[in-house]
Formats: C-alpha cells, structure tokens, sequence
C-alpha cells in the first residue's frame, strides 16, 4: 500500500487520509506525554527550552537528561531512513512494515508498562527516574513516524508538529491571492492549503480526544496509537492493493 502511495500525488485522497489520520495520532500521542509527565514528546523546541531553564536553575543533571531524549527523536529519523530514504535511493522498495511494527511495539511497551506502575503515577510532575524511558519510547516512535511521511511526501509533509506547517500555511495563504491570474497555480495552492489545514485541525482532534480518554483512562490512552499503529501495519504488508 504504501510503496503505491510514494507515486501519487500528494493531495490525493488516499494520501490526504493519510496525512490526516497521522495528524491525528501525532497529536494523540504528543497530549499523552504532557498529561503524563507534562512534557511534549514531538517536538525538539520544547526540550530545548527546559534544558535552558534547567541551566539557569542550577538543575544540571535534569537538564541534561532534558537535553537527551529528543536524541531518541534523531534515532528514530535514522531509522526510518535506512528503511525508506536509503532503499528509495537505491531503487529499492521501502520496508514501512518494520518502522509501523517498531512504532507498535513502542506504544505496547508504554501501555504495558504504564499500566503496570513503572512510570510512575499518571499525571504527576517530570521525575526523569520514572519517565525517561517514556519520554524516550514516545519520542522514539515519533521520530520514526515523522521522517517515514516526511520521505513518502519528498520533504513536503511532516505529521508530528505543526510550525513549520503553520508557516506554510500563512505563506499559502498569500500565494492563493498572488496567483489571481493563473487558475492553475491558484489551484495548486488551494489544494496545498486545504492539506494543511487538514493536518493541524486532524492534530488538534486527536489532543483533544485524547486528551479526554488519558484524562479517564490514564495510560490505558495509548491503546488507541497501539492500534492505529497495528492498522498500518497490517496494511503495509498486506498485498492486495485497495
């Protein structure tokens, strides 16, 4: 399925639902980690921040642990890219069912784990002895995820975070009234800001909602990555094409 996708342009449906239900577990995920330990898990900005405030605060150790996970956020954008990126250059199929099989195994380890105490109680301020390997688990996953579609989409989209999304989005926006007398540049970019919109509305979905399971359900939440995970998973080896 996925190798099918790479060739498709990137406002078609099939790649819009794509972008849109990644959107939504990016943001899934990314509420999890705040309400969790009350940290953001995808994106670097955030870390990078606590890790000055941790410096200016006399904090060392805890600043440097900060400073370390989004290096789990670098791995997994390696890793993604040894298995798409590197292949694709090479003329080789990507192999998207390990990274989704990674991603899934990932959010089964924190649902286990979580469920089973060892992270701490759920909701409680940042202790790095409890929620390191959470924060490095989730940001792990989320670096896999974001370099996998960010390579599909050729630099085009990225689903984790939603800056430079925003950015493009304002930029668009002004193209659309810019191009007034080409119709089909016009065109091009009302297609690129429905995307986007898409995306960061798809993302502020899934924070809301799940928001609202962690918030009942603590860390039983990242049943529902879990399974949207299984679900690509499935259909990345799944050989019939839809």
């Amino acid at each position: 399925m996925f190798v099918d996708l790479i060739s498709q342009p990137h406002y078609s449906p099939r790649k819009f639902a794509l972008w849109n239900s990644l959107a939504f577990q990016a943001g899934f995920v990314n509420v999890g980690g705040l309400l969790a330990c009350h940290r953001f898990v995808t994106h670097a900005t955030g870390f990078a921040t606590h890790f000055g405030v941790e410096m200016a605060t006399g904090h060392f150790a805890l600043a440097l642990s900060t400073l370390s996970v989004p290096l789990f956020f670098l791995a997994g954008s390696c890793i993604s890219a040894f298995f798409t990126d590197r292949l694709t250059i090479r003329n080789e199929k990507p192999k998207f069912a390990i990274l989704f099989f990674l991603m899934f195994l990932c959010y089964a380890f924190v649902t286990a784990m979580g469920v089973n105490h060892k992270f701490g109680q759920f909701g409680t301020p940042l202790s790095m002895a409890d929620d390191y390997l959470l924060l490095g688990l989730l940001s792990l996953s989320s670096g896999i995820q974001n370099a996998m579609f960010t390579s599909i989409s050729n630099s085009v989209v990225r689903t984790t975070h939603l800056t430079g999304l925003t950015t493009d989005l304002g930029i668009g926006l002004v193209r659309i009234f810019s191009h007034a007398t080409s119709a089909n540049l016009r065109a091009q970019e009302m297609k690129a800001t429905g995307m986007r919109l898409g995306i960061i509305i798809s993302f502020i979905f899934g924070s809301w909602m799940g928001a609202s399971l962690y918030l009942k359900y603590q860390y039983y939440g990242f049943i529902v990555p879990l399974f949207i995970s299984a679900g690509y998973l499935f259909l990345s080896v799944h050989k019939k094409q839809p």
